[in-house]
């Protein structure tokens, strides 16, 4: 079968990520509005003793997938799309790779439009904006061109002098600001009947790890394009793990503390303005919106470099930045739970592939096939118990199961690759 060169591995001089690197970038990335808006879906669904328990054990596992895979990353030198080309094969993991922009579009498009509301809710805050046409049409525009010119900056730079430094403490005072508001609501009326709170059925314990394993998850077609810079696998796995397991767990949980001491249907935004300080509160959570923009945008750019490298990833990344502003100008983009949940279908059985392939696996082939169809046939199988468990058996989840007997498969009859 005809084989071809592998992606080239990245230089020991880019490799300047040490464990706090880590730890501040993936608990930036970890924090958003669309996690705590996430979180607040498992209310009234579940109660909340399943809320919590499915909070710690999806943050734990899904940031645990993330670690792994930059943990294998750092160690073999490659980004996402090259671990896809050793795994799959050069000419097949172009669908992954494809698939894997596509998604990025959408997560980046979904991001500003995020933004774009917060803003416009900031001004009518601030200074009694009128939500119209026009200020979402300024607000889009704003992060837009934002967002474009970070894009023609270093991302090593960004992450190592502005989000490690200067990002992280913003965000954690926000985000301690914003657990004291609303704990001190959740005692005013009444924390017992909170904690007895049960759920109305609509989603079981399983399903409930699955929604809160999608945010983790959703970044594993990224991590490996920033966790190749790491200084050793050790620090990318210790700082990758710890500071997003701990970001995720607590806007997760926000969301439902969030969701539980507000009137049903309340939008999250209003929630978090009328509460004391909120506005502050809520501009550097927006502010760090923008770290998850900008890292689906940068990935995006690598992975279609990795298609057509005569375009630099500076300029995929101009350019990728352009047409999420414009999609966010047009499309609506507020049905998350179904976006995420087919997302997990595919991408938790391709990694559950390329971590059952190259888990103990440290030494890699200089040329691959074009296809390795034992790969593709069990993530293809992934992806139908993903879909089957869903529709037939809801009850045990979709999430750990199909990454489980992919992993195993991939793991039973790995080779050298």
């Amino acid at each position: 079968m005809a084989t071809t060169s592998p992606p080239q591995r990245i230089n020991d001089a880019d490799r300047v990520f040490d464990f706090r690197a880590h730890a501040s970038l993936w608990f930036s990335l970890g924090v958003g509005l669309l996690v705590m808006q996430v979180g607040a879906y498992l209310v009234p669904a579940v109660g909340t003793s399943d809320a919590i328990l499915a909070i710690v054990v999806g943050s734990v596992l899904g940031s645990a997938l993330l670690a792994w895979t930059a943990k294998i990353a750092c160690d073999t030198g490659l980004n996402s799309a090259g671990l896809m080309h050793h795994v799959y094969g050069s000419a097949f993991a172009k669908l992954p790779v494809l698939l894997n922009i596509t998604q990025l579009v959408g997560w980046t498009t979904f991001e500003l439009v995020v933004m774009r509301d917060g803003t416009q809710a900031m001004g009518t805050q601030a200074f009694g904006w009128l939500p119209s046409l026009s200020t979402a049409v300024f607000a889009t525009l704003l992060w837009g061109i934002v967002l474009t010119a970070l894009m023609r900056g270093s991302m090593l730079g960004l992450v190592r002098n502005f989000v490690s430094r200067f990002g992280l403490p913003l965000v954690i005072a926000s985000l301690i600001w914003i657990s004291y508001q609303f704990w001190g609501i959740l005692q005013t009326k009444g924390a017992q009947a909170f904690w007895q709170r049960s759920g109305d059925g609509s989603m079981g314990l399983l399903s409930a790890i699955d929604l809160v394993m999608a945010m983790p998850v959703s970044w594993l077609p990224l991590i490996a394009d920033y966790a190749r810079h790491g200084q050793s696998g050790s620090s990318s796995w210790k700082g990758t793990w710890l500071g997003y397991a701990i970001a995720n767990a607590w806007c997760y949980a926000l969301g439902v503390l969030i969701a539980s001491v507000t009137e049903p249907g309340t939008d999250l935004v209003t929630a978090l303005l009328v509460a004391q300080g909120g506005l502050i509160a809520l501009g550097l959570i927006l502010l760090d919106e923008m770290d998850n923009a900008y890292g689906d945008v940068y990935s995006a750019a690598v992975s279609s470099n990795s298609l057509l490298s005569r375009i630099s990833i500076q300029t995929w990344g101009v350019g990728i930045a352009v047409v999420c502003t414009i999609l966010a100008l047009y499309l609506p983009m507020h049905d998350l739970e179904p976006f995420l949940l087919k997302l997990s279908s595919v991408f938790i059985p391709l990694y559950g592939v390329i971590l059952g392939t190259l888990v103990f696996n440290d030494q890699l082939e200089e040329n691959t096939p074009t296809v390795r169809w034992q790969s593709a046939v069990i993530w293809l199988i992934g992806i139908g118990v993903f879909h089957s468990l869903a529709i037939w058996m809801p009850q045990w989840g979709s999430s750990i199961p199909s990454l489980l007997i992919t992993f195993v498969l991939a793991w039973l009859m790995r080779k050298k690759v």
